[in-house]
């Protein structure tokens, strides 16, 4: 890391600048975590770094930031500290989804995301549901821990249609690790392009599918877009996967399905979210879920920070930005 950007640690934890006296011409930057700082790479002169959580008290002038790359999967409360960036001009997310942010940046604001860094692990968590959910792993489970040996047949991914609702850098992937298993891919996305079906399409696409997996971004166009006619159109038994977002899905429309027995699913995320512990979708019927884990893998924070290190020298170069979001993607 270039000299000019290190940091030394204050009394509250926090890692602050040498000097935080404002130069005019240098880059204030303020970055949630001060593990990995090494991934950020050489950076040029003019940047300066602070370390702040966005909970804990700023280490500076909030005014006097330029660019804020905020936690990983920050609530609203740290949505909340942004109008004290007066300053700002780039908000760097560290997760693919915006949908936090989008309607809360000022004019001036570039607002990027992390799209790239989790396609692997988010994918692997993909193919981890299906797999588990076909192969029946949480009635295994459960029986093991109960000292039972449950020997049932089960049924099998091979053959299966799958429909990939959502085909960008993550669906993408998700398609490159099912076609080994022998299964019909049908891309989805909200657009036609070659291989790619709109969205519109989605009321003929969907009873022919096994499996529903979904991997679009929140946007007001894909809130409540799984609801009661979407899940309704379903053929019995298939299962639905959510890796986006939980609103994307109504909860009580998918509670109902999996109280009749007539569909399954299995979710990394939920709304509300987090689920509350009397939420009866804790004991719904053939659901698998996990608490919205799909891209909290050992190790992330590196390749993370290599992203937001890229963009450090490519807005200081007045390079274009990588990741820009637009239209909420």
């Amino acid at each position: 890391m270039d000299a000019q950007a290190k940091m030394t640690i204050g009394s509250r934890g926090i890692a602050v600048l040498r000097d935080p006296v404002r130069h005019p011409n240098r880059v204030e930057v303020w970055i949630p975590y001060r593990e990995q700082l090494d991934a950020l790479g050489a950076l040029p002169g003019s940047v300066h770094l602070s370390v702040w959580d966005g909970h804990s008290p700023a280490p500076g002038d909030p005014a006097q930031v330029e660019i804020w790359v905020p936690p990983f999967l920050s609530g609203p409360d740290v949505v909340a500290q942004l109008p004290k960036l007066t300053g700002l001009r780039l908000l760097q997310l560290m997760s693919a989804g915006a949908e936090a942010w989008v309607d809360h940046m000022p004019a001036a604001v570039t607002l990027c995301d992390a799209r790239g860094v989790h396609t692997a692990s988010t994918s692997e968590w993909v193919i981890t549901a299906i797999l588990a959910s076909v192969r029946e792993f949480p009635r295994f489970t459960l029986a093991q821990a109960a000292h039972r040996w449950n020997h049932t047949n089960t049924d099998t991914l091979a053959g299966k249609r799958m429909l990939i609702v959502g085909a960008g850098d993550i669906g993408e992937a998700v398609c490159r690790r099912l076609e080994p298993f022998g299964v019909t891919l049908i891309r989805v996305a909200r657009r036609r392009r070659d291989g790619v079906y709109p969205v519109t399409d989605l009321p003929w696409l969907l009873p022919d599918a096994d499996v529903v997996v979904l991997l679009v971004p929140l946007t007001a166009a894909t809130r409540g877009m799984v609801d009661s006619r979407f899940l309704g159109r379903m053929r019995d038994g298939a299962l639905l996967v959510n890796a986006a977002r939980g609103p994307i899905v109504d909860t009580a429309a998918l509670l109902a399905e999996l109280q009749s027995l007539r569909l399954r699913a299995a979710l990394d995320v939920t709304d509300p979210e987090p689920l509350p512990g009397d939420h009866p979708l804790w004991n719904a019927p053939g659901l698998l879920l996990t608490p919205h884990v799909a891209g909290s893998v050992h190790g992330v924070l590196a390749p993370t920070y290599q992203l937001v290190g890229d963009q450090l020298r490519r807005y200081a170069a007045g390079e274009p930005l990588q990741n820009v979001v637009t239209e909420g993607y």
